[in-house]
Protein backbone atom coordinates (compact mmCIF):
# COMPACT_ATOMS: atom_id res chain seq x y z
CA UNK A 1 0.00 0.00 0.00
CA UNK A 2 2.00 2.88 -1.17
CA UNK A 3 0.16 6.23 -2.15
CA UNK A 4 0.50 9.90 -1.89
CA UNK A 5 2.65 12.50 -2.08
CA UNK A 6 6.16 12.29 -0.43
CA UNK A 7 6.48 16.14 -0.26
CA UNK A 8 2.97 16.32 1.11
CA UNK A 9 3.64 13.75 4.35
CA UNK A 10 7.21 15.58 4.79
CA UNK A 11 5.06 19.12 5.46
CA UNK A 12 2.31 17.30 7.72
CA UNK A 13 5.41 15.84 9.48
CA UNK A 14 7.30 18.80 9.94
CA UNK A 15 4.36 21.29 10.77
CA UNK A 16 3.21 18.41 13.05
CA UNK A 17 6.56 18.04 15.18
CA UNK A 18 7.22 21.99 15.22
CA UNK A 19 3.93 22.66 16.71
CA UNK A 20 4.28 19.95 19.37
CA UNK A 21 7.49 20.98 20.04
CA UNK A 22 5.88 24.24 20.97
CA UNK A 23 2.64 23.19 23.00
CA UNK A 24 5.03 20.72 24.96
CA UNK A 25 6.23 23.28 27.50
CA UNK A 26 2.88 25.14 27.57
CA UNK A 27 1.35 22.26 28.77
CA UNK A 28 4.04 21.44 31.82
CA UNK A 29 3.57 24.78 32.85
CA UNK A 30 -0.48 24.67 32.49
CA UNK A 31 -0.29 21.30 34.36
CA UNK A 32 1.97 22.67 37.26
CA UNK A 33 -0.34 26.22 37.77
CA UNK A 34 -3.77 25.62 36.32
CA UNK A 35 -4.68 21.97 36.02
CA UNK A 36 -8.16 22.12 34.98
CA UNK A 37 -7.25 24.25 31.55
CA UNK A 38 -4.39 21.46 31.06
CA UNK A 39 -6.66 18.74 31.45
CA UNK A 40 -9.73 20.62 29.51
CA UNK A 41 -9.08 23.04 27.21
CA UNK A 42 -5.83 23.49 25.86
CA UNK A 43 -5.37 19.53 24.90
CA UNK A 44 -8.37 20.16 22.88
CA UNK A 45 -6.97 22.90 21.23
CA UNK A 46 -3.39 21.36 20.58
CA UNK A 47 -5.19 18.19 18.98
CA UNK A 48 -7.83 20.38 16.94
CA UNK A 49 -4.68 21.96 14.95
CA UNK A 50 -2.62 18.42 14.90
CA UNK A 51 -6.06 16.54 13.16
CA UNK A 52 -5.50 19.72 10.44
CA UNK A 53 -1.77 19.18 9.93
CA UNK A 54 -2.37 15.77 9.56
CA UNK A 55 -5.02 15.81 7.29
CA UNK A 56 -7.64 14.45 9.53
CA UNK A 57 -11.56 15.40 9.20
CA UNK A 58 -13.48 14.30 12.25
CA UNK A 59 -17.47 14.60 11.69
CA UNK A 60 -19.07 14.31 15.07
CA UNK A 61 -22.96 12.36 15.11
CA UNK A 62 -25.13 12.42 18.25
CA UNK A 63 -24.50 14.33 21.48
CA UNK A 64 -21.62 13.57 24.17
CA UNK A 65 -23.04 13.48 27.19
CA UNK A 66 -21.74 16.29 29.14
CA UNK A 67 -24.29 17.78 31.12
CA UNK A 68 -23.89 14.31 33.99
CA UNK A 69 -20.47 15.38 35.44
CA UNK A 70 -17.78 13.01 34.69
CA UNK A 71 -18.29 10.50 31.90
CA UNK A 72 -16.23 6.86 31.24
CA UNK A 73 -16.86 6.94 27.11
CA UNK A 74 -16.90 3.45 25.99
CA UNK A 75 -15.11 2.87 22.54
CA UNK A 76 -14.08 1.00 20.02
CA UNK A 77 -10.40 1.17 18.83
CA UNK A 78 -8.32 0.70 15.91
CA UNK A 79 -5.66 3.26 15.87
CA UNK A 80 -3.17 5.48 17.93
CA UNK A 81 -5.13 8.27 16.15
CA UNK A 82 -8.16 7.69 17.88
CA UNK A 83 -6.91 9.65 20.74
CA UNK A 84 -6.48 12.80 18.31
CA UNK A 85 -9.61 12.39 17.26
CA UNK A 86 -11.36 11.70 20.31
CA UNK A 87 -9.76 14.68 22.21
CA UNK A 88 -11.27 17.13 19.81
CA UNK A 89 -14.55 16.35 20.29
CA UNK A 90 -14.58 16.39 24.41
CA UNK A 91 -12.23 17.30 27.42
CA UNK A 92 -10.88 13.72 28.21
CA UNK A 93 -8.02 11.68 29.45
CA UNK A 94 -7.31 7.84 28.11
CA UNK A 95 -6.99 4.71 29.91
CA UNK A 96 -4.19 2.88 28.09
CA UNK A 97 -1.25 -0.32 28.81
CA UNK A 98 1.30 0.49 30.55
CA UNK A 99 3.15 -0.04 27.39
CA UNK A 100 2.26 2.94 26.22
CA UNK A 101 3.87 4.99 28.73
CA UNK A 102 7.20 4.19 27.07
CA UNK A 103 6.28 5.03 23.40
CA UNK A 104 8.86 7.49 22.27
CA UNK A 105 6.77 11.17 22.10
CA UNK A 106 3.52 9.39 22.30
CA UNK A 107 4.02 8.23 25.65
CA UNK A 108 5.18 12.00 26.42
CA UNK A 109 2.03 13.15 25.44
CA UNK A 110 -0.14 10.82 27.04
CA UNK A 111 1.34 11.73 30.72
CA UNK A 112 1.02 15.29 29.82
CA UNK A 113 -2.79 14.06 28.77
CA UNK A 114 -2.80 12.76 32.24
CA UNK A 115 -3.28 9.31 30.96
CA UNK A 116 -3.90 6.61 33.40
CA UNK A 117 -1.83 3.89 32.62
CA UNK A 118 -2.94 0.10 33.38
CA UNK A 119 -0.63 -3.02 33.40
CA UNK A 120 -3.56 -5.82 32.33
CA UNK A 121 -1.14 -8.68 33.23
CA UNK A 122 -0.51 -7.65 36.50
CA UNK A 123 -3.88 -9.05 38.32
CA UNK A 124 -1.89 -8.41 41.97
CA UNK A 125 -2.77 -4.83 40.68
CA UNK A 126 -6.24 -4.80 39.70
CA UNK A 127 -7.89 -3.32 42.87
CA UNK A 128 -5.24 -0.57 43.18
CA UNK A 129 -5.43 0.56 39.58
CA UNK A 130 -9.59 0.16 39.54
CA UNK A 131 -8.92 2.44 42.81
CA UNK A 132 -7.29 5.05 41.05
CA UNK A 133 -9.18 5.28 37.71
CA UNK A 134 -12.29 5.61 40.45
CA UNK A 135 -10.54 8.52 41.80
CA UNK A 136 -10.03 10.18 38.65
CA UNK A 137 -13.76 10.34 37.56
CA UNK A 138 -14.75 11.15 41.46
CA UNK A 139 -12.36 14.18 41.12
CA UNK A 140 -14.66 15.34 37.86
CA UNK A 141 -12.62 13.77 35.05
CA UNK A 142 -13.83 12.00 32.22
CA UNK A 143 -12.09 9.17 30.36
CA UNK A 144 -11.69 6.69 27.53
CA UNK A 145 -12.36 2.91 28.04
CA UNK A 146 -11.10 0.63 25.07
CA UNK A 147 -12.57 -2.21 26.36
CA UNK A 148 -11.65 -4.67 23.27
CA UNK A 149 -8.39 -4.78 24.87
CA UNK A 150 -6.36 -4.36 21.64
CA UNK A 151 -6.80 -2.56 18.18
CA UNK A 152 -8.89 -4.24 15.38
CA UNK A 153 -8.66 -3.61 11.67
CA UNK A 154 -11.56 -1.07 12.13
CA UNK A 155 -13.75 -2.91 9.91
CA UNK A 156 -15.76 -4.86 12.70
CA UNK A 157 -15.47 -4.46 16.79
CA UNK A 158 -13.84 -7.14 18.60
CA UNK A 159 -16.08 -7.61 21.77
CA UNK A 160 -15.38 -6.17 24.85
CA UNK A 161 -13.75 -7.93 28.02
CA UNK A 162 -16.17 -7.38 30.93
CA UNK A 163 -13.74 -7.47 33.44
CA UNK A 164 -12.54 -3.63 31.90
CA UNK A 165 -16.18 -2.38 33.42
CA UNK A 166 -15.23 -3.44 36.96
CA UNK A 167 -15.07 0.57 37.09
CA UNK A 168 -18.35 1.46 35.89
CA UNK A 169 -19.55 0.76 39.89
CA UNK A 170 -17.97 4.02 40.71
CA UNK A 171 -20.59 6.27 42.02
CA UNK A 172 -20.25 9.81 41.73
CA UNK A 173 -22.08 11.35 45.22
CA UNK A 174 -24.79 9.51 44.78
CA UNK A 175 -25.68 8.93 41.25
CA UNK A 176 -24.58 6.19 39.26
CA UNK A 177 -21.33 6.61 37.11
CA UNK A 178 -22.36 7.68 33.26
CA UNK A 179 -21.22 5.72 30.64
CA UNK A 180 -21.32 6.52 26.88
CA UNK A 181 -20.71 4.21 24.67
CA UNK A 182 -18.69 6.05 21.17
CA UNK A 183 -18.11 4.47 17.55
CA UNK A 184 -14.93 5.86 15.30
CA UNK A 185 -14.55 4.82 12.18
CA UNK A 186 -12.57 6.09 8.89
CA UNK A 187 -14.84 6.35 6.40
CA UNK A 188 -13.60 8.19 3.43
CA UNK A 189 -10.13 9.16 1.86
CA UNK A 190 -11.01 12.68 -0.43
CA UNK A 191 -13.94 12.26 -0.43
CA UNK A 192 -13.99 8.74 -1.58
CA UNK A 193 -15.24 5.62 0.61
CA UNK A 194 -12.74 3.68 1.89
CA UNK A 195 -12.82 0.08 1.34
CA UNK A 196 -11.57 -3.35 3.69
CA UNK A 197 -7.78 -2.81 2.57
CA UNK A 198 -7.59 0.99 2.21
CA UNK A 199 -9.24 1.63 5.97
CA UNK A 200 -5.59 0.63 7.04
CA UNK A 201 -4.93 3.81 6.17
CA UNK A 202 -6.20 4.62 9.55
CA UNK A 203 -6.33 1.62 11.72
CA UNK A 204 -3.08 0.41 13.17
CA UNK A 205 -3.20 -3.07 14.38
CA UNK A 206 -1.32 -6.54 14.98
CA UNK A 207 2.60 -6.35 14.02
CA UNK A 208 2.32 -3.29 12.10
CA UNK A 209 4.99 -1.12 12.67
CA UNK A 210 4.33 2.72 14.32
CA UNK A 211 6.45 4.60 11.84
CA UNK A 212 5.84 3.53 8.78
CA UNK A 213 2.04 3.39 9.16
CA UNK A 214 2.49 7.11 10.22
CA UNK A 215 4.23 7.84 6.94
CA UNK A 216 1.39 6.62 4.94
CA UNK A 217 -0.77 8.44 6.20
CA UNK A 218 0.30 11.33 6.23
CA UNK A 219 1.39 10.88 2.89
CA UNK A 220 -2.38 10.07 1.68
CA UNK A 221 -4.96 12.81 1.57
CA UNK A 222 -7.72 13.96 3.49
CA UNK A 223 -9.32 11.31 6.10
CA UNK A 224 -12.42 11.28 6.99
CA UNK A 225 -13.89 9.82 10.88
CA UNK A 226 -17.12 9.42 11.64
CA UNK A 227 -17.57 9.28 15.78
CA UNK A 228 -20.73 8.56 17.07
CA UNK A 229 -22.02 9.27 20.17
CA UNK A 230 -24.51 6.54 21.31
CA UNK A 231 -27.23 6.46 24.05
CA UNK A 232 -25.66 6.94 27.80
CA UNK A 233 -26.19 3.93 29.92
CA UNK A 234 -25.02 3.11 33.59
CA UNK A 235 -24.62 -0.06 35.62
CA UNK A 236 -28.03 1.41 37.79
CA UNK A 237 -30.31 1.01 34.30
CA UNK A 238 -27.96 -2.37 32.69
CA UNK A 239 -28.10 -4.09 36.10
CA UNK A 240 -25.38 -6.02 35.80
CA UNK A 241 -21.71 -5.59 34.68
CA UNK A 242 -22.29 -8.00 31.79
CA UNK A 243 -25.34 -6.41 30.44
CA UNK A 244 -23.68 -3.08 30.58
CA UNK A 245 -20.85 -4.65 28.22
CA UNK A 246 -23.41 -5.99 25.87
CA UNK A 247 -24.90 -2.53 26.03
CA UNK A 248 -22.21 -0.95 25.19
CA UNK A 249 -20.58 -3.59 22.65
CA UNK A 250 -23.95 -3.56 20.13
CA UNK A 251 -24.33 0.04 20.23
CA UNK A 252 -20.71 1.00 19.40
CA UNK A 253 -20.77 -2.62 16.49
CA UNK A 254 -23.76 -0.85 15.17
CA UNK A 255 -22.21 2.36 15.15
CA UNK A 256 -19.44 1.11 13.49
CA UNK A 257 -21.35 -0.72 10.72
CA UNK A 258 -23.37 1.51 9.61
CA UNK A 259 -20.28 3.90 8.88
CA UNK A 260 -18.26 1.41 6.94
CA UNK A 261 -21.80 0.49 4.75
CA UNK A 262 -22.04 4.39 4.34
CA UNK A 263 -24.99 4.65 5.83
CA UNK A 264 -23.48 7.41 9.10
CA UNK A 265 -21.51 9.22 6.17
Amino acid sequence: MDIGSTLLGFTRLTLYGLFTLLCIPVQVVLLRLSPQVAAARFPRFYHRLCCRILGIEVVVKGQPASDAGPVLFIANHSSYLDIPVLSTIVPVSFIAKSEVNGWPVFGLLARLQRTVFVDRNARHKADEQRDSIQGRLQAGDSLVLFPEGTSSDGNRTLPFKTALFAVASTRIGERPLTVQPVSVTATHLDGIPLGYVWRQLYAWYGDMELPPHLWRMVRAGRLRIVVEFHTAQSLDTAGTRKALADICWQSVAQGVERAVTGRAA
